[in-house]
């Protein structure tokens, strides 16, 4: 295939100025530059100056992580000359100059290639349990296909975007990534994660965000209404009821996790497309079960 082309975007809500810029000086410095930048501001007023080059788009409200990586995939999807989407936290960093050379690199020798995962680690070097794609996995800088991957820092094929469509609008915040994981592994494209093409990140809990227990338990089960085969829906919800109750040390918590559950069995989720039994079985194979 002829050299894969590098897009860019960042969502940002505005609160960054400082991150943003040093984020856009560190993507300007790659010694492969990208082909386009675009940067999403999501509905909290005005974005801050941009570099030369960079393209602005700012959205009259709040369209979740989900809708803001949408419009950005239509702006770079318009200009016709991006091959590979690179999204980035607009907290984050590239300390190397050659991340979107060598993620190009991989595309250009793989043309399944789907997703491929940055390694996200804190100004330390150490990288947090959370963003290791494996189950039981401790060694951050093991290599290799996985089912899911990181949202702070990946690539994407915009050839996998055209085929099994963009982020699921709905889900605002949470499992996003899952979500569109799955549907790749289920059309038959490769989900990479790669140590080498580092994200460097504050350390950071999810659960800072106020919605962060409701939407990930009404997300969990919109996942599984979604993509899984109906046997499994049970059990994959049923495995991860018991692992919330299990690890939530917070009253409040579990009481905003147990109204997200109910939303999410009572709401639609879009449309169901459930997994074929061999993508299941692949994912087992990969070390990930798709019932945890």
């Amino acid at each position: 295939m002829a050299r894969p082309r590098v897009g860019v975007a960042v969502l940002t809500m505005g609160t960054r100025p400082a991150e943003l810029r040093a984020l856009l000086d560190s993507v300007a410095a790659q010694d492969e530059p990208a082909a386009r930048v675009v940067v999403v501001g999501n509905g909290q007023g005005s974005l801050p100056e941009l570099p030369d080059g960079v393209t602005g788009v700012e959205l009259p409200e709040n369209r979740g992580v989900s809708g803001g990586r949408n419009v950005a995939i239509e702006v770079l999807r318009s200009s016709g000359d991006v091959d590979v989407l690179v999204d980035l936290d607009d907290d984050g960093l590239l300390v190397d100059a050659d991340v979107f050379r060598r993620l190009a690199d991989l595309y250009e020798a793989d043309p399944k290639l789907g997703i491929v995962s940055f390694r996200i680690a804190d100004e330390t070097g150490e990288t947090q349990r959370r963003h290791v794609p494996r189950l039981g996995a401790k060694d951050p800088m093991r290599r290799g296909e996985v089912t899911t991957f990181l949202g702070g820092g990946h690539g994407l094929s915009t050839r996998m975007l055209d085929e099994i469509g963009g982020w699921p609008e709905d889900f605002f915040f949470t499992h996003e990534e899952t979500d569109l994981a799955w549907r790749a592994l289920d059309a038959g494209w490769t989900v990479l994660y790669e140590p080498d093409l580092l994200l460097q990140h504050p350390r950071t809990s999810p659960a800072r965000h106020a919605v962060y227990y409701r939407m990930t338990a009404r997300n969990r089960v919109w996942l599984a209404k979604r993509n899984l085969p109906a046997l499994l829906v049970p059990l994959y919800l049923g495995v991860w009821t018991l692992l919330t109750v299990a690890r939530t040390r917070s009253l409040p918590g579990l009481r905003a996790w147990s109204g997200g559950f109910v939303e999410g069995v009572r709401r639609p989720c879009g449309v169901r497309r459930p997994m074929r039994w061999s993508t299941a079985w692949r994912m087992t194979r990969l070390g990930r079960p798709p019932v945890i």
